[in-house]
């Protein structure tokens, strides 16, 4: 059995790569999420997403209209299970989106699975924010 320093260390890397995204780079979600077809996302920008290359492709069209960002998760919650762990708390921050600046304040759950002795994302869902979608889907 895992344990939750194992699970911390996935999330941090996770909202590494999310802080990237919001600069505009999505390329490092691809060393955190599993790639399999039923890896799952439910993000602030509406939507539902399944399968690697969906979630992959939502992260990317984030990725080009972000410029600016910072994304941290507050009062986390971890529980680790046999091979599957999943995490609670609120993401906070804020990011620069089509030229125009967003606070972030999403209430989020994140799912792990074991992999090759590794964690891997399996599926993220988030508050939806009407200000990330009136941009993202606006543009």
């Amino acid at each position: 059995m895992a344990t939750d320093e194992e699970v911390r260390g996935a999330s941090s890397k996770f909202y590494g790569a999310l802080i990237r995204m919001a600069g505009g780079d999505a390329s490092a979600m691809a060393d955190v999420w599993s790639h399999g077809p039923d890896v799952t996302a439910m993000h602030p920008i509406g939507g539902r997403h399944v399968g690697w290359d969906a979630v992959r492709g939502s992260f990317e069209k984030f990725a080009a209209l972000a410029s600016a960002g910072k994304v941290e998760l507050k009062d986390q919650l971890i529980h680790v299970g046999e091979g599957t762990a999943w995490e609670m708390g609120v993401e906070h921050g804020h990011v620069t989106l089509a030229g125009q600046q967003v606070t972030l304040e999403h209430r989020v759950t994140n799912i792990y699975r074991k992999e090759g002795g590794v964690w891997k994302m399996v599926h993220h869902h988030t508050d939806v924010s009407a200000a990330l979608v009136d941009i993202v889907h606006g543009v």
